[in-house]
């Protein structure tokens, strides 16, 4: 039980963390990924190396310190978490060893006169506190995964039934169970983790269900990211036939019902959970706005498909925007615009209304953008949703 001067202590430090919060969690993966190889399946060594992680994770600790004495404050964080981790299949033996070397590199990072051992003691009971809470929104969440119908605990084979090329950079992979057997609904935006061997070591990694559920069949569409170890493996050795082991699906980012006019904006790779949003929204009578961004015509997927879904829906209308054109590219692969999307080509292609549902996703200075663009031209910020593909950051 954390005690009200325990709470007090914590709360002291956040001054320190706000000051070197990221040396310290730097720190805290090296002990941990050097110490503890068992957990390294769970943590992309790619968002080590960028520092993304330890930022997320010393954002997350700040945000946790702060609002010690009221942890409804987080508001949708602990559910981020959550569905991160449950995606990813961490479990409680896991939560013993984060604490260890947490606490470990508090007081290697501080300093024995700053780190007491009431220090430690006080963030010792902290961080039981919040182990508690989200083992036990992680178990509630994976026995409802495993009770509803096609569910799974833990990873599961599917067979690789389809591979097709999606542009000069993403490949999709259509996933059907090994055993034959029902899967698991999902709600459009959500992810599947995946549990890969790579040169002999497992990696886990978490993909965008890019395509509406059908009962049969999982989505995901992969970028070929320089340097990325699962998605170069994904493009390269597995093919028509592999097996490839799953995670039940995830994820809180997800197309909500409503009737207000839907506009979903995606950048790059960020276009997969929006296909299946869309899916989804073209079944009812809503007005959906899609707006994409790409780097050339080359590096835009699904063009060909979102295309002829405007033809057959006329509630939908769809606009693209490029960073650059080729010289004598045919006038059928033009983009509605040329160059990075802002405020003005947005006042353009969103609704008359400024009362809709904005749902964006795509690369760091690309959701930058769209956040304040949608927020100069009117649209209430709780009505404008995001998602981060890897580590979530402050977008401000």
């Amino acid at each position: 039980m954390l005690t009200p001067q325990q709470k007090s202590i914590v709360t002291a430090t956040v001054p320190l963390l706000e000051t070197g919060g990221e040396a310290l969690t730097t720190h805290f993966y090296r002990i941990m990924l050097d110490e503890h190889p068992e957990v390294r399946p769970l943590f992309n060594q790619a968002h080590q190396a960028s520092g993304d992680q330890p930022r997320a994770l010393a954002n997350g600790v700040l945000m946790y310190a702060k609002n010690i004495d009221r942890l409804e404050a987080l508001g949708d964080l602990a559910g981020q978490i959550v569905n991160k981790h449950v995606a990813l299949q961490v479990l409680p033996e896991h939560y013993p060893i984060v604490g260890a070397c947490l606490l470990r590199a508090i007081r290697e990072v501080l300093g024995a006169e700053i780190a007491t051992d009431e220090v430690i003691a006080a963030w010792a009971a902290a961080y039981g506190q919040l182990a508690d809470i989200l083992i036990g929104a992680e178990k509630q969440a994976y026995d409802e995964r495993a009770d509803a119908p096609g569910g799974w605990r833990g990873a599961r084979p599917f067979v690789v039934v389809r591979k097709e090329v999606e542009s000069e950079e993403i490949n999709s992979f259509y996933l059907a169970p090994a055993d034959g057997g029902a899967i698991l609904d999902f709600k459009p935006g959500q992810y599947i983790g995946l549990r890969l061997v790579v040169d002999g070591n497992e990696i886990r990694r978490n993909y965008s269900l890019s395509a509406a559920p059908n009962g049969q069949t999982y989505r995901i569409s992969v970028k070929r990211e320089t340097g990325g170890l699962a998605s170069n493996h994904l493009h390269d050795e597995v093919a028509e036939g592999s097996t490839v082991e799953l995670f039940p699906p995830a994820g809180a980012f997800t197309l909500e019902p409503g009737e207000r006019p839907l506009v979903l904006i995606s950048g790059g790779v960020g276009i997969t959970p929006t296909l299946a949003m869309l899916e989804a929204a073209l079944k009812t009578s809503r007005a959906v706005h899609f707006i994409h961004c790409a780097r050339t015509r080359g590096a835009h997927a699904f063009r060909h498909a979102i295309d002829a879904l405007a033809h057959k829906h006329p509630q939908l209308a769809r606009f693209y925007c490029y960073d650059e054109v080729s010289e004598g590219a045919p006038a059928a692969d033009a983009p509605h615009a040329v160059g990075r999307l802002d405020a003005q080509k947005l006042a353009q292609w969103l609704p008359a209304t400024r009362d809709i549902d904005a749902y964006f996703l795509g690369p760091k200075p690309f959701m930058q953008q769209v956040k304040s663009a949608l927020r100069t031209l009117g649209v209430p910020d709780r009505q404008a949703r995001y998602e981060f593909f890897g580590p979530a950051s402050a977008l401000e």
